[in-house]
């Protein structure tokens, strides 16, 4: 039992954790990293034990870190206030969106959030009460180069009475990744890296499970990495024409006269995210720029509209899956006046693949969703394991989005499409 806050509020720790992570939970070397699969509560886990960490070391300040900041608040942010609230100590700390940051009321610890979007933050950060000792790295997969690691490890130095420790949290899906070399092929003393997934989660009810027992008979491949938390094993990539590269669009729009503004939307739901993509695409270099999307599983249309309404683009052409005509007509009810349904065909998907597979495609770094589906997407097998001409069912809702985005130029639209070039100029980056 321990009391964090009176003695009267005990709680059982075993009650609110769970098991599994027991090693992960006391480590206390220099590198601690978890890849797990869906459900296997690797972020909640993370989140009550800084929690409690920092209850124990009233000195210690941490700093939350994903690649692009917008996607904290509804992450490690939510996930923070999640495990204050359910170690009960919530009244210890004040949490604020505008900074987004949390304040410890009697101590003046902070939990600091930052994207890597904005490095210059990220290295020159500093705290005004005791030290910044620990950083949490949430879905370390999104960090391509081990380059932007290292810059941030640097920021975690210096002397001090804690311990210092980096964090790192992340799904498995690419075997290539650097992290696996670094972490988890290595024997070295100031690593701890563990493999975990969702059978360690006994907060799970039986409809969850049945997810993931779907998931081992209808697609073993997946459930490899998505229930058993292993290393995808990335063969017959579909799309390594790519690179992400950070840009901004106008300078691009004003560089290439010819060039259009054009956005895609693939609806889903419970089990599938409903994915929006904006992109420029210029035919005469043969060049593809994407440089925004939306990417969220439980999305009515209200709440589609919305998204696309405070990004921004409510304006643009925007070519929606046609499989939902009810959907498109609600949004274009709700204001999206310029959505149409893709009008697809025979060998749509393919012939949309061979034509993208000409271009050269620039993903921006704050499209973190479509540079990890780029990295994943790829031809299926035969049960010979030979690679076969038909595109895995996975990793594919943004290429869908940008697939449908460029549709009118892979199929003659009957008649001209006007494209709202100014319109996206006057839009903030």
């Amino acid at each position: 039992m321990i009391s964090p806050t009176t003695k009267e509020t005990e709680i059982k720790l075993t009650e609110i954790v769970g098991k599994g992570y027991g090693r992960f939970w006391k480590y206390k070397g220099r590198y601690r990293v978890a890849k797990g699969s869906r459900a296997s509560k690797k972020s909640k886990t993370t989140a009550l034990n800084q929690i409690l960490r920092l209850k124990e070391y009233p000195t210690a300040n941490l700093l939350v870190i994903r690649k692009t900041f917008r996607t904290l608040k509804d992450s490690c942010y939510s996930d923070l206030i999640w495990a204050a609230r359910r170690l009960k100590l919530d009244a210890e700390w004040t949490f604020t969106v505008s900074p987004l940051e949390a304040t410890n009321i009697h101590t003046g610890q902070k939990i600091l959030f930052r994207g890597l979007d904005d490095p210059l933050k990220v290295t020159s950060i500093s705290v005004p009460i005791g030290q910044l000792c620990w950083l949490w790295i949430e879905e370390g997969y999104e960090i391509l180069s081990e380059e932007d690691f290292d810059k941030i490890d640097e920021s975690i130095r210096g002397e001090g009475e804690v311990f210092k420790q980096i964090t790192i949290t992340m799904n498995p899906w690419n075997e290539r990744h650097w992290i696996k070399a670094r972490f988890f092929d290595v024997e070295d003393p100031d690593v701890m890296a563990i493999t975990t997934n969702y059978l360690c989660n006994e907060f799970l009810d039986e409809a969850d499970l049945r997810v993931f027992e779907r998931m081992k008979k209808n697609n073993p491949r997946r459930y490899q990495v998505a229930g058993l938390g292993n290393w995808g094993i990335v063969d017959g990539l579909i799309f390594e024409n790519w690179e992400e590269k950070t840009f901004d669009y106008r300078e691009i729009l004003k560089e290439y006269p010819n060039a259009k503004v054009v956005a895609g939307l693939d609806f889903g739901y419970t089990n599938d995210p409903s994915a929006f993509a904006i992109l420029v695409i210029d035919l005469d270099s043969k060049q593809i720029w994407i440089f925004d999307e939306m990417y969220q599983k439980g999305m009515l249309n209200s709440e589609i509209y919305s998204a696309i309404e405070s990004m921004g683009y409510t304006k643009e052409q925007i070519t929606a899956d046609s499989a939902e005509p009810k959907s498109i007509e609600e949004l274009r009810r709700s204001g999206l006046n310029r959505i149409k349904g893709a009008r697809k065909g025979k060998d749509s998907i393919l012939n949309g693949i061979q034509f993208l597979q000409d271009f050269k495609i620039w993903i921006h770094p704050i499209c973190v969703n479509a540079i990890t589906e780029f990295s994943n997407y790829s031809w299926d097998k035969d049960k010979f394991e030979k690679v076969i001409n038909k595109p895995v069912d996975d990793f594919n809702h943004i290429p869908d989005a940008v697939r449908y985005a460029v549709e009118d130029f892979i199929i003659p639209a009957p008649k001209a499409t006007v494209f709202n070039k100014k319109s996206i100029l006057k839009r903030r980056y």
